[in-house]
């Protein structure tokens, strides 16, 4: 079944693809319940906009988000980071892995612009918009504005995470967003489903 979406302007909209990649699909290190199911959803969602950014997660080795990089830690712990409280993670999306390849059936001809995020070993990074340190930009909110950009629908994984982060620094920016959770699939860790949602409802987030 076709998503229902209000009218899309080709010039003032843009979808952001996040994160659909082989490590947060079932049988990835850190796989989304149903993250597969999202695909084929995404690649019909792509079809109808002019502009189409994708992101994936691009970790180095030993990246400090990783449980594996604190000893005496297990995934899915949470610790103190410079930059604030961290959830520690399974080893995942590690640059040039499979884990890390989008998941083979999501069309990727229709992305304009891929952003890879999480490449600073020191610094995790949720939102397709900044590190989480929450200065750093990855400059897609420059390049989104440069282009006209004033709507931003997204789609991907996870709702309560990387979607979730997304959405606010796009609101932060003052773009208007739309959230297609459908579209979505979420982690849930600790109720933190619950949570996003209530985040992203009260900065202004519509949720289709």
């Amino acid at each position: 079944m076709a998503l229902a979406l209000p009218p899309i302007d080709s010039a003032t909209d843009v979808l952001l693809v996040i994160d659909i990649q082989n490590d947060f699909c079932p049988g990835g290190a850190l796989a989304v319940a149903g993250g597969n199911e999202i695909v084929t959803m995404a690649n019909a969602l792509m079809a109808r906009f002019g502009r189409v950014v994708l992101t994936q997660d691009w970790h180095p080795a030993g990246h400090r988000s990783f449980a594996s990089a604190h000893p005496g830690h297990a995934a899915f712990d949470r610790i103190q980071m410079p930059y604030g409280g961290q959830t520690l993670w399974p080893d995942h999306c590690v640059q040039g892995t499979a884990g890390a390849a989008f998941h083979p059936e999501l069309d990727t001809r229709a992305a304009s612009l891929i952003v890879r995020k999480g490449m600073d070993a020191a610094i995790d990074s949720y939102s397709a918009f900044f590190e989480n340190d929450r200065r750093t930009a990855t400059g897609l909110g420059g390049c989104l504005r440069e282009l006209g950009v004033r709507r931003v629908f997204l789609c991907g994984l996870a709702t309560d995470y990387c979607v979730k982060y997304s959405a606010l620094d796009a609101r932060r920016l003052g773009f208007e967003v739309v959230v297609l959770l459908e579209a979505c699939r979420a982690i849930d860790l600790n109720g933190s489903l619950a949570d996003a949602l209530t985040d992203m409802r009260q900065a202004g987030v519509s949720l289709a």
